[in-house]
């Protein structure tokens, strides 16, 4: 008599054939990782969407740029649009659901800033209004999804799938992909922060008044 399948060795074979495709997407993910943190050395900003665990994993997205995932650096603008609760309900009772994230990319996103948006299945309604929204404001527009095609993947600019049928499965490897695209980018930062334009300053400033009050720059 064979044994039953547990749900670990169930979930644990899916985890597994998902990642190998999953592997094609590491040109993807330093692509993006440097031209994340392009941007963001450049004055820009992140906003990152999601509903249910695809908002957990939105938020932990930025949580990372924000603080930090491995050294120290300068904190990174990124949102979670869902953890604008007082806002996102606001605008869910004036305007409706479809419009809790699309109106608040109209109101903080900048000609150039990076629009990311997380989905199981890329059909979440709020989600594509929000793509639209991004793509009429000027911003890049990024998801990570379940697999392709899919109405969220064909509205943005660039997409990563993940070659799924188990929507938990999905949800796992974009955990894995907020880690190293945080990963990427503070690689990318340095080279970044020292472009032409980036606010950042480099070398050392000392200052100096000799004693009499006049400080002279050197």
């Amino acid at each position: 008599m064979m044994a039953a399948v547990t749900p670990l060795d169930a979930h644990l074979t899916n985890l597994a054939a998902a990642l190998v495709p999953y592997r094609r997407h590491e040109t993807l993910l330093a692509r993006w990782g440097e031209a994340l943190a392009r941007r963001l050395a450049d004055g820009g900003r992140l906003l990152v969407a999601g509903n249910g665990g695809s908002a957990a994993e939105a938020q932990h997205l930025t949580a990372e740029l924000v603080g930090k995932l491995r050294d120290d650096r300068q904190p990174l603008s990124a949102i979670a649009l869902h953890a604008e609760t007082s806002a996102m309900t606001a605008i869910g009772n004036d305007y409706g659901y479809d419009e809790v994230f699309a109106r608040q990319v109209r109101a903080h996103g900048r000609d150039g800033d990076i629009l990311l948006l997380l989905s199981t299945s890329g059909a979440s309604a709020n989600l594509l209004t929000a793509a639209r929204a991004g793509r009429g404001s000027g911003l890049t527009c990024w998801a990570l999804t379940g697999p392709t095609p899919n109405p969220l993947a064909e509205l943005c600019h660039d997409v990563l799938p993940v070659d799924s049928p188990d929507s938990q499965v999905v949800q796992e490897l974009h955990l894995v992909t907020s880690h190293l695209l945080c990963e990427y980018v503070e690689r990318a930062l340095p080279v970044a922060s020292a472009a032409p334009g980036a606010p950042v300053r480099t070398g050392v400033e000392v200052v100096l008044d000799g004693g009499t009050g006049q400080q002279v720059q050197a």
